[in-house]
């Protein structure tokens, strides 16, 4: 099995990602990471999915979700020729004792501290999932008391796929 990132723009309606999460669990897909937001463009909503299958099965993803109205164009961001983030926050156990070697390796990430108290610090960090998964595994014997990650979103390097999806209604 292979990783696959899709980028799929559809149009900006109550409803769609219900149609689309929809279409995934009728078919038994399971989507390993999923961002959506808002595009430039209010009436549209970018899409990265994030699915872990054979090539055969990422075929028929693709051809499944073409077939929803709402979806305007879906590309195949290869990992070489796109650009890939996650953010995360991490809520971390730190007393006084440990805040030193912790914001050690906050910096060596180039993470942010966020939030402070007494006993607890929060860290922002944004960057490619093994990035994010190391950080955690490295702070992970400090006492992580709560993670929350995004999920993968990319985009294409080049040309933007928005605009190719405005020149196509034109």
């Amino acid at each position: 099995m292979a990783r696959h990132t899709l980028s799929v723009l559809v149009n900006n309606h109550m409803g769609v990602l219900s149609r689309v999460a929809g279409l995934f669990s009728r078919r038994g897909y399971n989507i390993e990471s999923l961002s959506v937001g808002e595009t430039e463009n209010k009436e549209i909503s970018r899409m990265t999915i994030m699915v872990d299958c054979e090539d055969e099965v990422f075929t028929q993803i693709k051809n499944q979700l073409s077939k929803l109205q709402d979806v305007l164009t879906i590309s195949d961001l290869a990992e070489d020729q796109s650009i890939r983030r996650e953010l995360a926050l991490i809520k971390i156990d730190a007393n006084m004792e440990k805040r030193s070697q912790i914001l050690e390796i906050i910096n060596i990430f180039r993470a942010h501290v966020i939030d402070v108290t007494k006993t607890s610090l929060i860290l922002e960090i944004t960057g490619d999932h093994s990035k994010v998964s190391a950080i955690i595994s490295m702070l992970d014997e400090y006492g992580i008391k709560e993670v929350i990650r995004t999920g993968i979103t990319a985009i294409a390097r080049g040309d933007s796929e928005l605009k190719k999806a405005n020149n196509e209604e034109d």
